[in-house]
């Protein structure tokens, strides 16, 4: 919406037609001199009654007609008797209905709302209505009013409506009061607030650069960005100079600070490796907790199994099979240790190991539990092991406080009901998460971890995967036979030769791995489309948009994810006159097409074909779009396993799913993936990055560009390196916590 677009309409809200009361999108009909209008957007306190002077721009629906598309909304209350008794008949404030809006108008006259707020004694005299009731009726006044106050203010500033709400429900009447004394905790809760914004208001509200609440939110700032990135902690120099760039201070001044929030226990410094590091609290706890638990572990370590070898006999001749040894020794280790890290790349015989593992313990009587990061993996995992397994989520039985952050009721005071416990990709968990699993697990319980270190590490902060197994504490098998049958895939045979640093195999088309040459990008981009619309359908049946799946190394560029998504929805769904719209930026949704979530949403609910409900859509679920229904502002997107409905207001948490990012694929696998290969920056084009992407193809995999790329990436073998400190705290002797400090 263009500056230039944007008018200015006062009025008084008729009626409400739709609201959505956890955003406050609301679809209203509002009298305005001569005309009724239908006014659309986030106005979360108007009534019917109420006086609106509105800012924003008319817009044409092909079905609804002409709208005023709401960007700002100010409310009065209205001051006559007439709107008066219409604001408060129309239920604008709960439990009251026409009949005892009628008494108290009658009685107060003009002056009604204002003793309603702050006089509910006054109100409480007349008939019907009880003192508590008298002071509901006055704390919603009061409410309102000062959620009003804050969109006034935080409008100034650019910040939305969408933001005061939430703003508003953290920190409730108190929230301007907050703000004006700290405007830096608006960039430090899940608001969309960025640094820049806070720190614009605080230089209105005149705070120093140098003040020392400023310096203490940019640090915090700086550390929790990059736990973004995956770090769990910064080195102290480093976290120093950084922050006093991006504060644009001195670098003595932020180490003064850093010193006074680590003797305060604001940060935690820490040592790892004989150098100072500084963690958030709920980072460090994190970390610390896993070590402790984990030592705890296997100092009272689950129930050894008896006859393990007579049993592995007996699991070989019921499936007809033979374990290699280090099979067996997992197998072992599996049940005679309370821990064990089972790892290997493709066609390594995982899933035979670990379907041997379930085998035995259930036979022992015991209850296995099965999980995974994802809802892809949780299935694969159900397939491969014939047995229900659950995402870490569900598993934990997940719900949302009041600042919508997760609250897992699976933890030390509701302990999960199982003796052993089998946790699959945890190359994709991070520390935060593997703690809740901790938490939840009851003393004795065996755990089995699964994964593939060599794939890329968790979105989220830490490197749980790779620091387990190098502790050095922890029972590690590394399975890396490849089995006869696993040779059989190019896929697979190449996968062990990337990770090995060799060239795969690029001239051979007559398995599951293809190469096709290409000099120039444009054609490539063409070949691809190619593909995915017409010959990969052709030759084998797959659906673009169910089985093949671009991916690309970088987000930018001709062949990056973005270029390749606006060629891939023009070819696989262009517009048509029965195909609904929404713009989001410079992107247009259309029904029909394949999407992502890109950032965890815990308030979308979600509901499953077979009658089960629940809320929660997270960082990397791929869709189809169903419906996208202007009148309610609503998207329907089908994801893998549920389907939910999103507001508008949340669309600029989807995206094109036609290519995603090598990074976004984690955890999820494909019948068929498309590669690009043309040169890249190194700290993208590297030799884990190129092995997690060919490792996400399940029956065919093709690669279009130049040999040269292939062989670049294979031949960079950098590990972006992520700071975390679990590795230590394994190795160390001090940290033990007591029961009672594992309890808290």
């Amino acid at each position: 919406m263009n500056e230039e677009e944007l008018v200015r309409l006062d009025g008084v809200i008729e009626s409400i037609v739709y609201r959505n009361d956890e955003n406050g999108y609301t679809v209203a009909e509002v009298e305005s001199g001569s005309e009724y209008i239908t006014a659309v957007g986030v106005m979360p306190l108007v009534s019917t009654g109420d006086c609106v002077l509105m800012t924003g721009s008319y817009t044409e629906h092909r079905s609804y007609g002409r709208q005023f598309a709401v960007k700002a909304c100010e409310v009065s209350r209205p001051t006559n008797v007439a709107d008066i008794l219409r604001y408060l008949s129309s239920g604008a404030v709960r439990g009251i209905g026409p009949a005892t809006a009628q008494r108290i108008v009658s009685e107060f006259g003009e002056d009604a709302l204002e003793v309603m707020e702050k006089e509910p004694g006054r109100v409480a005299l007349l008939k019907g209505i009880s003192a508590a009731k008298a002071r509901e009726f006055s704390e919603q006044l009061k409410a309102g009013a000062c959620l009003r106050t804050l969109m006034l203010y935080l409008g100034e500033f650019g910040i939305t409506n969408t933001a005061a709400v939430k703003i508003y429900n953290v920190f409730g009447t108190n929230s301007l009061e907050r703000i004006r004394e700290n405007p830096y905790i608006l960039c430090q809760g899940d608001f969309g607030v960025s640094f820049a914004s806070a720190d614009y208001i605080a230089r209105k509200e005149e705070f120093e650069a140098d003040s020392e609440i400023r310096l203490r939110a940019g640090i915090v700032y700086v550390l929790r960005h990059n736990e973004h990135n995956g770090h769990t902690c910064l080195p102290e120099p480093r976290l120093r100079d950084t922050a006093a760039k991006f504060l644009d201070s001195t670098p003595s001044a932020v180490e003064d600070c850093i010193e006074d929030m680590a003797f305060d226990r604001t940060l935690i410094k820490d040592s790892v490796g004989g150098e100072d590091f500084i963690f958030t609290p709920q980072m460090h706890l994190s970390e610390t907790y896993i070590a402790s638990r984990i030592k705890l572990m296997l100092g009272f370590s689950a129930e050894r199994i008896d006859q393990i070898d007579e049993a592995i006999a007996q699991c070989e001749s019921g499936d007809g099979i033979a374990y290699a040894e280090r099979q067996k020794q997992a197998i072992r280790m599996a049940l005679t240790e309370g821990m064990l890290v089972l790892t290997g790349g493709p066609g390594t015989g995982k899933t035979t190991t670990l379907n041997a593992i379930i085998k035995i313990l259930r036979s022992r009587g015991q209850e296995v539990l099965l999980a995974a990061p994802t809802g892809r993996a949780a299935q694969r995992m159900s397939e491969l092991t014939g047995s229900e397994a659950k995402t870490i989520h569900r598993l934990l039985e997940v719900s949302w406080d009041k600042q919508d952050k997760p609250v897992f009721n699976k933890n030390e005071r509701d302990m999960l009901k199982c003796d052993a416990l089998v946790l699959d990709e945890v190359s994709m968990v991070d520390a935060p998460i593997f703690e809740s699993v901790l938490r939840a697990l009851p003393m004795g319980c065996r755990l089995i971890l699964v994964g593939d270190s060599d794939q890329l590490p968790s979105v989220g902060a830490g490197n749980v995967l790779g620091d387990l197994t190098d502790s050095g504490i922890i029972p590690v098998v590394t399975l890396d036979e490849i089995f006869r049958q696993a040779q059989e895939s190019l896929i697979v045979t190449n996968a062990h030769r990337i990770v090995k640093g060799e060239l795969p195999v690029l001239n051979r088309s007559d398995r599951d791995f293809f190469f096709m040459y290409r000099t120039d990008k444009t054609d490539a981009g063409n070949l691809i489309a190619d593909l995915c619309a017409s010959r990969l359908p052709a030759a084998y049946g797959y659906s673009p948009f169910e089985n093949i799946q671009v991916l690309s190394p970088s987000k930018k560029g001709e062949l990056g994810t973005v270029e390749l998504n606006s060629r891939l929805q023009e070819r696989l769904n262009p517009p048509g006159k029965t195909k609904a719209e929404f713009r989001v930026g410079s992107r247009v949704f259309r029904e029909g097409d394949k999407v992502m979530q890109i950032k965890n949403n815990y308030d979308i609910r979600w509901f499953r074909e077979n009658g089960e409900t629940g809320e929660g859509v997270f960082n990397g679920d791929i869709g189809v779009i169903e419906r996208i229904d202007r009148k309610t502002r609503q998207i329907r997107v089908r994801f893998f396993d549920k389907t939910a409905s999103l507001g508008f207001d949340s669309a600029d948490e989807l995206d094109f799913a036609y290519a995603v990012t090598v990074h976004k694929s984690q955890g999820n696998e494909f019948d068929a993936v498309v590669l690009p290969m043309f040169p890249g920056p190194s700290r993208l084009y590297y030799r884990n990055l190129l092995y997690t992407a060919v490792t996400r193809a399940k029956k065919t995999l093709i690669m279009v560009g130049l040999p040269s790329t292939v062989e670049q990436m294979v031949g960079n073998n950098r590990r972006a390196r992520r700071y975390t400190a679990l590795a230590e705290f394994l190795r160390r002797d001090d940290s033990i916590y007591t029961d009672s400090q594992l309890q808290e």
